[in-house]
């Protein structure tokens, strides 16, 4: 059973998504003690902790302004969270799979951190949100295309 107080804090943690950081929070029906959004007009990039980290540096060296940036420590990836302008286009999806990239777009649902405790362990913020700032999802594919792992071309000896 909740407990009243870790129910209040799970509700100002809602309430503060929605009206500094303009996420649109909500609580799980399926778990009323998980938070989520719905990807509509935020989407995600999904990576590995360490493209994640290498990415984060880059935007940096860029001075490229961070935004919000999940952890998913138990699977190792971190979120980006982006503003929905990426394209939908074969080159960038064949680029992104190579690099181990997922974009959630609209029509997702991505889970984000609660007010502490146990929730910790499974989704927490790297740079957490403190308004409504995401940057360009093509800023953050540029970093990544910058950090990504460069695979040698394979090519194929003529007859």
């Amino acid at each position: 059973m909740d407990h009243p107080a870790s129910g209040d804090e799970s509700s100002s943690r809602c309430d503060y998504y929605r009206r500094i950081c303009d996420l649109p929070a909500a609580f799980d029906p399926s778990r009323p003690d998980r938070i989520v959004m719905p990807t509509t007009t935020v989407w995600g990039l999904i990576m590995p902790t360490v493209l994640g980290q290498a990415v984060q540096a880059e935007m940096r060296k860029r001075q490229a302004e961070l935004g919000p940036i999940l952890s998913h420590p138990r699977s190792h990836r971190w979120t980006f969270l982006i503003q929905p302008d990426l394209p939908e286009d074969d080159r960038s999806f064949a680029e992104m799979f190579r690099s181990n990239v997922s974009v959630v777009r609209t029509g997702g649902t991505i889970a984000l951190p609660g007010p502490s405790g146990r929730g910790a362990e499974f989704r927490a913020w790297v740079e957490p949100p403190r308004s409504a700032f995401r940057p360009s999802g093509r800023v953050v594919l540029d970093a990544v295309r910058a950090c990504a792992p460069h695979r040698e071309r394979r090519t194929v000896a003529s007859a």
